[in-house]
């Protein structure tokens, strides 16, 4: 087979082609697994059984995650939450995950489902985030799942792929979410559109499944198709008791890529993006003293045990002045922050602690802002009305968040030890 990519390889398997597919060729593939959470099930339900269908193709290879809006907030919320909970139940889809399982991203990989080489589908944008596993993991519509949830195949355009090498050396305080913001602010919103990006390099390298996690997530945020990290031993350590099936690593061939950057963190700073675009990105001490209301440490972006330790780690033994508020992404990132006491510096500092699951990400029913109130955010998206009508979201790491919820201002934090 000629030289390729790791979206070229995957999909000439999930396309069953016995040539290596090119960059731009329209075809049809089989899904490994796919995922919709309770707020795009609902959508997703609803053409599945307009198109006419019945059965879906194979219960076990669909993944159902409550997330977005949990516990359910008002009576509609219930309901159809109550609606997705019968229909899971009547197609035996066992792969059910209800409330307090945590963020869809973060329970996705963690139960398993997200493995190197395998094609993953879910509806939500940002299932890019299973590309940190050496997958191609990519967001789609309603009507797009309801397809794979009736045959578990879908129309692809195969896309090219641009390699971001990142190397040098992280400062103490810097990690993968300035990394993600800093080449998002150079190449843009659009920078990546239908795009596969892989990311590279001995930083890549070093950086922990976590870290690669983040990376990955806000690859859409540049408009690509996909983000993803070569697969390597910390991969299969990570995947260890976890992977739901035998899986086969996938590389790029040496002078596959069609587009390359080269990126040198050494002197990369802490990022924050200011309201309202995510490329909108300056380093933190630009916009040092800035009023803050609200901090939120949390999301399938930044939600993680290292994310939360890192947090603990500044907040220990003093007291937040911004109201605080800190969701773990999964009731697993829960228990493992509950036994090493993290949880407990964190609530001793004055932080609310919330269940796992989106929470104020998408200003649905917790963290709320009201009219020109200001957040300091580890998500991933700081558009209009985000986290509420006339909030202003400003995305940092877990570090820049925290350091801003002692001061109540945005700040750049400063790590000892």
């Amino acid at each position: 087979m000629a030289t390729g990519t790791i979206s070229q390889k995957i999909f000439s398997r999930a396309s069953g082609s016995a040539n290596l597919v090119e960059p731009g060729e329209i075809l049809e593939a089989g899904v490994d697994y796919v995922m919709s959470h309770d707020g795009t099930s609902v959508l997703a339900i609803k053409a599945f059984q307009e198109m006419g269908s019945e059965k879906v193709w194979d219960p076990e290879r669909i993944v159902i995650p409550f997330d977005h809006i949990v516990p359910a907030n008002n009576e509609t919320a219930a309901e159809l939450q109550k609606d997705v909970r019968a229909w899971a139940k009547e197609q035996k889809i066992s792969n059910f995950f209800d409330c307090g399982f945590g963020v869809c991203h973060q329970v996705f990989p963690e139960q398993g489902f997200a493995l190197p080489g395998l094609l993953l589908v879910g509806a939500d944008s940002h299932s890019c985030t299973y590309g940190a596993l050496g997958a191609f993991g990519t967001g789609v519509g309603a009507t797009d799942m309801a397809e794979i949830y009736s045959r578990g195949r879908l129309w692809f355009k195969v896309p090219e792929t641009i390699a971001v090498r990142v190397s040098g050396r992280l400062r103490p305080n810097v990690s993968a979410k300035d990394i993600a913001l800093m080449i998002i602010g150079t190449l843009g919103a659009d920078g990546a559109t239908y795009k596969a990006v892989e990311y590279i390099g001995p930083v890549i390298e070093d950086l922990s499944i976590s870290g690669r996690m983040t990376l990955c997530n806000l690859g859409v945020e540049m408009g690509a198709k996909a983000a993803i990290v070569p697969p390597d031993k910390k991969t299969d350590v990570w995947l260890a008791g976890r992977a739901r099936q035998p899986y086969k690593q996938v590389h790029s061939d040496p002078g596959s890529y069609d587009y390359e950057y080269e990126y040198d963190i050494t002197d990369l700073e802490p990022q924050v993006a200011v309201p309202y675009r995510v490329d909108n990105v300056r380093p933190v001490s630009e916009l040092d003293g800035l009023e803050v209301d609200q901090v939120f440490i949390g999301t399938c972006t930044n939600g993680r045990l290292e994310d939360l330790a890192v947090a603990a780690r500044i907040l220990k033994g003093k007291r937040v002045i911004a109201r605080t508020l800190v969701i773990p992404a999964s009731r697993e990132v829960l228990l493992a922050a509950l036994q090493c006491g993290i949880i407990q510096t964190l609530v001793e500092a004055g932080a609310m602690i919330g269940p796992p699951g989106c929470g104020p990400c998408l200003g649905a029913h917790m963290g709320v802002l009201a009219e020109g109130e200001v957040c300091v955010s580890t998500s991933n998206r700081n558009f209009p009305g985000r986290m509420g009508k006339g909030g202003l979201v400003y995305l940092a790491s877990p570090a820049t968040a925290a350091a801003s919820a002692l001061s109540g201002y945005l700040v750049v934090p400063e790590i000892s030890g």
